[in-house]
């Protein structure tokens, strides 16, 4: 991986990261502070919080893949370290599904008239799924490369045995 490559996807993973706190701090004010301007006629307050997790689980994916990026750069990547973090990945994209599934459900009820825009929103949520199963098989690719590596650093000292 270039220098150039990690460079742009570690200014992206800091704008990322930064912009989603921001707003979370934001959030988080107007729902303590008592200055949430809601009049009930759209349910504001859950579609909040779960719009704070909903980063939440974004922020967990950027520090995960700053991390990996940073294995990737030292070479450590094709170690059992990995796994962590791109569990952590796994984790968060299902999370931010749950969560796209809550948002689907408060916003049902105001869809009578147009059942489609729930029908629309629930493959959204079955589509965010497939990416978790999609970084799912990139773990097992992960999880044979480990084990290719280790197979091959044990041929090796059995070979210098030898030698």
């Amino acid at each position: 991986m270039g220098k150039l490559t990690v460079g742009a996807l570690r200014a992206v993973l800091v704008m990322v990261l930064t912009g989603t706190v921001f707003v979370q701090a934001m959030m988080v004010w107007t729902l303590v502070s008592g200055n949430d301007p809601e009049d009930g006629s759209v349910p504001l307050t859950p579609l909040r919080v779960i719009t704070i997790l909903g980063m939440l689980s974004a922020q967990v994916t950027g520090v995960c893949v700053w991390r990996l990026v940073s294995m990737v750069r030292r070479g450590t990547v094709f170690s059992h370290a990995a796994f962590r973090y791109v569990d952590g990945v796994i984790g968060a994209i299902v999370a931010a599904a749950l969560l796209w599934f809550a948002v689907t459900a408060v916003n049902a009820p105001g869809q009578r008239e147009d059942p489609g825009v729930t029908v629309i929103m629930g493959g959204v949520g079955v589509a965010i799924l497939g990416v978790a199963l999609i970084v799912l098989v990139l773990r097992m690719l992960l999880a044979q490369a480990v084990a290719r590596d280790v197979e091959a650093t044990q041929m090796q000292a059995e070979l210098d045995e030898v030698i």
